[in-house]
């Protein structure tokens, strides 16, 4: 792949836009299967559960939270308008219930009261944050006491073996994150490193794995 094709793709999973948004998203789903039901496990949903994903995408995976109790409320946010009218489309049903809600916004910018969710999530969405401290004083914000972040992402280890994350990817080890969290007001209680299937990438194999940090208010 050329140093273009790299930008484009990079370009496409910072915020999927224009004619190949919906075909981004598309393998995105496939290749954040495995650490969105690692998440989603992780999350230990209960019931009147009031959750905020934070970068979404088209929403494929809000049925696999709904689905777990009839009482939980789910909201999504995105910075991508496609993926909103996307996951709106394909959450519809949800979104007539009054289950689900999507919006139109920046994780450093939340439309939402102070101290709503019980959860909040984001999965393959830090590295692109612009201002760390900023978006986490937001989450802190919107969660209420003793409320949870839960922050997945593909580990530094393993980013850095993807050519096109030279194009506007923050990466992080374990203990980067553990620490940003820590030094801003989060108190880190659990932490997961899971293995997963291999992926493959212009023809080569990659190894990948889920590094997943439990957080709480």
């Amino acid at each position: 792949m050329n140093e273009e094709t790299l930008k484009s793709i990079a370009e496409q999973l910072r915020k999927p836009q224009g004619e190949y948004a919906i075909q981004a998203a598309e393998k995105m789903n496939e290749s954040n299967l495995h650490i969105n039901l690692n998440t989603i496990e992780v999350l230990s949903l209960m019931s009147a559960d009031n959750i905020l994903e934070i970068g979404m995408g088209n929403g494929v995976f809000v049925k696999d939270i709904l689905s777990t109790d009839n009482s939980i409320k789910y909201v999504g946010c995105d910075f991508s308008k496609i993926m909103v009218d996307e996951a709106s489309k394909i959450n519809k049903k949800f979104i007539k219930t009054g289950k689900a809600k999507f919006y139109f916004a920046n994780v450093d910018k939340l439309p939402f009261d102070n101290d709503i969710f019980d959860k909040v999530f984001s999965v393959n969405t830090i590295y692109f944050w612009d201002n760390l401290q900023l978006a986490l004083s937001e989450i802190w914000r919107v969660l209420k006491p003793k409320g949870q972040l839960i922050i997945s992402l593909r580990p530094k280890s393993i980013m850095e073996h993807y050519p096109f994350v030279k194009y506007g990817f923050n990466m992080f080890t374990k203990d980067d994150l553990m620490n940003l969290l820590s030094k801003n007001n989060f108190n880190v209680k659990t932490t997961l490193e899971k293995e997963e299937p291999d992926q493959e990438l212009n023809g080569e194999k990659l190894t990948v794995e889920t590094l997943l940090i439990c957080a709480e208010k």
